[in-house]
């Protein structure tokens, strides 16, 4: 029989996370960083007290693909075209360039020994992340707000993309990976379509609408099974499963671009199920599966937090450049707009444990990327906002 026990301690510290966070609200401590610091106070680096059993392993798995599936939907198809899409895919560009770059340099110092995965890591920007943070600051609006939402976009897709077609579980070329993810992409098109027509019917319609706030929640039911089928089918191709919950997010809302006039309570009651368990479960776990001692192994080890940090800053960091003219070269925003973009947490903690699993990375470097996420989740945030924040008039002598 599965025992509760540890899950019930994961959700406790889950619950304090956030009440900590808002006591702690001078210094804009992000709740996912608490999560996962809570997770490895009381997992078997520090306390010992909880270790990943069966419960916490499901429903850590199943929350991390809903952080990619309501990624997915948080994708605004409006944006994405123009002048700021373009800007956003050649920052992108930059980025991998500069990650390869950086990527390579580690390895020839024999710091890491799969350059391309590192460097993949490294240009992801935690959208999810910085979402929460977006909502509770007034700073970030605007035009501001337009470029870090797409630009957060590519840095959110591109590393799952790229992680899918150059690693896998199984043992396939690049060619049959690629006729793999056309044979993926061409089925969720058709998906899509087949429910954007569903979705047309006035009868299907009002079936939707007469079931959706009751006890079948239909909407969130169906939701639930684009999010576990498109998981399941990039599973079955071989795929990372993040990359079939993104997708499934991605179509939900293109399918369904009116819910926040028509439906609005679909996305609270999605939200709801995603932050207000399943995902503090998969960063809490996460904590539990840090391997402190993998970490500390070795000086070179414990140097390359500093240095995916500071790689970080510079592969997403210095393509903000780009954002300058439309920033009327607000350097504090175009800065701001960089650290932003920096910020990663979830593509770290998610990459580190599918590495470990893939036998791409080990546990030291894996740890190291972690911890370089959370450093960048806690400072870069907090130094964007305080350049966005207006200067204070001095006090009168």
């Amino acid at each position: 029989m599965v025992s509760f026990t540890g899950l019930w301690i994961v959700c406790l510290a889950a619950l304090v996370a956030p009440l900590a966070a808002m006591a702690a609200r001078r210094v804009r401590v992000p709740s996912v960083v608490l999560e996962v610091v809570a997770g490895i106070l009381i997992g078997s680096a520090v306390l010992g007290w909880v270790h990943p059993d069966q419960a916490i392993t499901v429903i850590s798995d199943i929350g991390l693909a809903m952080v990619l599936f309501l990624a997915g939907r948080e994708i605004d198809y409006d944006r994405l075209r123009g002048p700021t899409v373009e800007l956003a895919a050649l920052g992108m560009v930059v980025s991998l360039a500069l990650a390869l770059a950086i990527g390579f340099e580690l390895y020839h110092v024999h710091l890491i020994s799969v350059p391309v995965y590192v460097a993949i890591v490294l240009s992801a920007t935690g959208l999810g992340v910085l979402l929460p943070i977006f909502e509770d600051a007034p700073e970030v609006s605007g035009l501001f707000s337009e470029l870090m939402l797409t630009a957060g976009t590519f840095g959110e897709f591109t590393p799952i993309l790229l992680l899918t077609l150059l690693f896998s579980r199984q043992a396939t070329g690049i060619g049959t990976r690629l006729l793999l993810l056309a044979a993926f992409a061409a089925l969720a098109l058709a998906i899509g379509l087949a429910l954007f027509g569903v979705r047309e019917s006035a009868r299907v319609r009002a079936v939707l609408t007469r079931l959706q706030d009751t006890t079948a929640q239909i909407r969130v039911r169906i939701a639930v099974v684009l999010f576990v089928g498109f998981a399941a089918l990039a599973d079955v191709l071989g795929f990372e499963a993040i990359l079939g919950a993104f997708v499934a997010g991605a179509i939900l809302k293109l399918v369904d671009r009116d819910a926040q006039m028509a439906h609005p309570h679909t996305s609270i009651k999605l939200e709801a199920l995603g932050f207000g368990f399943l995902i503090p479960v998969f960063f809490v776990a996460s904590g539990l599966s840090f391997d402190l001692r993998a970490l500390l192994t070795g000086p070179s080890t414990l140097a390359l937090t500093p240095i995916f940090l500071a790689s970080q800053l510079v592969i997403r960091g210095v393509p903000a450049v780009l954002f300058a003219g439309p920033l009327r070269r607000d350097w504090r925003r175009v800065a701001a707009a960089g650290l932003f973009s920096a910020t990663s947490l979830t593509t770290p903690v998610a990459f580190s444990m599918i590495g470990v699993e893939l036998g791409t990375i080990t546990r030291g470097i894996a740890a190291a990327l972690v911890a370089s996420g959370l450093l960048s989740t806690l400072l870069f945030p907090a130094l964007a906002l305080a350049l966005l924040s207006p200067a204070k008039p001095a006090a009168p002598s």
